[in-house]
């Protein structure tokens, strides 16, 4: 059964997810405070967190720079649909979505089911993208960066936009086509969320992130991943 963390200080709405995901056949682990999340996390071992971002104590914020350092769990916030710079500062801290309130259950599943399938590994068809700088294993999704081969963890979000990329090596994929890769057909998304998970993508796999050689922005269009080591330049 799948497993969810509801890390929310108001009781009323603690109860309302659990009652709901209960009745969807999720297990349900609740915790009041951001100070419980990470021993809940080790203890419970979910699947994916639920997490306000106005928590009392440790802040939201901070929770998922706490997880961030040592788990790639799926994070999806709960935020004030007003506040725009919270949603992005979540993001650059590493969540993989939010859900703005006051939310309907219908939005909230579907992106809880949207966030699990990310998390899902790849099929059993293993695809191995080396490179002089990174080595990149898509179906097992890990990643082992410079000379030494040192293993950096991707969240799934990051994981979804390297794969597709990679898998299009040398062609130009654009914005809709990249969120809806990712996202699902439809998704409504601000403007700068692609931007956000690029930047997280290059500061972990490039050897100079503000000068990218392998994840390049197409400006106004998209964006490619290339090999510049290939002779095929592709």
């Amino acid at each position: 059964m799948t497993r969810v963390l509801v890390v929310d200080d108001e009781p009323q709405l603690r109860r309302a997810l659990g009652l709901n995901l209960t009745a969807r056949g999720y297990d349900v682990v609740e915790v009041a405070n951001g100070n419980d999340v990470v021993n809940a996390v080790v203890e419970q071992r979910p699947s994916v967190v639920l997490l306000d971002l106005g928590l009392p104590g440790i802040s939201g914020l901070q929770v998922i720079e706490l997880l961030r350092r040592w788990s790639s769990i799926p994070i999806i916030v709960l935020t004030a649909r007003d506040e725009e710079a919270s949603k992005v500062q979540a993001l650059d801290a590493g969540a993989d979505d939010y859900v703005s309130k006051p939310f309907g259950m219908g939005e909230l599943m579907a992106r809880l089911r949207a966030t699990l399938r990310r998390a899902v590994l790849d099929g059993p068809d293993r695809v191995v993208e080396e490179t002089a700088a990174f080595r990149l294993d898509l179906s097992a999704r890990r990643a082992f960066v410079g000379e030494d081969r040192t293993e950096q963890r991707l969240t799934p979000i990051e994981w979804d936009i390297v794969d597709h990329l990679v898998r299009h090596r040398g062609r130009l994929v654009t914005h809709r086509q990249l969120l809806e890769a990712v996202w699902g057909a439809g998704y409504d998304a601000p403007p700068n969320l692609l931007r956000v998970h690029i930047a997280h993508v290059r500061r972990k796999l490039e050897p100079e992130p503000s000068q990218p050689t392998y994840f390049l922005t197409e400006s106004g269009m998209g964006f490619r991943y290339q090999d510049p080591s290939r002779d095929d330049g592709s």
